[in-house]
Formats: structure tokens, sequence, C-alpha cells
């Protein structure tokens, strides 16, 4: 084999017609770009949203509501899971690496546990947010919580 017999994979080539080719092709010409205007210009580019003029949709649709741009989004977890966890695995201390590995939580998630289901087990738990009723379940079990 040498770089004389070298041919495409079967497939991976398709015959589009070469524009700007001369008349002979049936793209010469104007090359398939119509007469003038910008858009048969070389260069032409239009801003993403731009509606030739119109008003953008975007500026017409009325905007509402509020977004906080210091919100913080937690991963929300229920006893429930984490007893079943605790369970499956025979744990006595639940911390992020253990949720982690579960594939309960991704690696750079805030972790809120949440007061949802039953707990049976004495275990240590460690997040960054308890709600009232979780803390109050862990610690009723003489559990403890710890907020990273």
């Amino acid at each position: 084999m040498d770089l004389s017999n070298l041919k495409p994979a079967e497939g991976s080539t398709h015959s589009e017609k070469r524009i700007g080719r001369g008349q002979g092709s049936g793209h010469g010409g104007t090359s398939t770009r119509g007469h003038k205007g910008a858009k048969s210009r070389s260069g032409y580019k239009t801003r993403r949203g731009f509606e030739g003029g119109q008003m953008p949709l975007q500026r017409v649709v009325p905007k509402s509501g509020f977004k906080n741009i210091n919100r913080k989004e937690f991963k929300a977890i229920n006893l429930d899971s984490i007893q079943e966890l605790a369970e499956n695995l025979k744990l006595t201390v639940i911390d992020e690496n253990t949720l982690v590995e579960a594939g309960l939580a991704s690696k750079r998630d805030k972790i809120k546990i949440l007061g949802d289901g039953v707990l049976t087990l004495k275990l240590d738990v460690k997040a960054h947010a308890f709600s009232k009723r979780a803390k109050e379940t862990i610690e009723k079990l003489e559990g403890t919580t710890e907020i990273l």
C-alpha cells in the first residue's frame, strides 16, 4: 500500500455539486447566491436572533418573574434514600463522597438532606444543609448532623 492508492472509506464522501466552477456545472455565475444584496456578498454575517429589522421575538415577548443571581442550588436527598443506602452498604457515616459513589449526587453538587421518609438507623450525616425535620429525625436516633 502506498499514497497513490488511498481512497476514502465507503459512504464517507458525497458527490455534492461544486459551486462557482463555471456555467457548465449548473452552479456558476452567481454561485446559487442570487443577485445583489448582503447575502450575495462574501463575509456576510448576521447576529443571532436578527430578523431583518423586524422587532425580534426575544424583545417582543414580555419578561416576567425574578431570577435571583445569588440563589444556592442544592441536590435534595431524602432520609429514606439515606436509610436504604446505609442498609445496603452497612454504613454508619454518610458523607458527600458516599453519596457521590452511590450515584445520588454528583461531585459539584451541594447536598441538602430532607426529612421525607423513615429513618431507623443511628447515623452520622455530613451535608451542606439539613431541613429542620431531617435534623430532628437524625438527632432523635442519637445520630449527628454536620454541616460541611
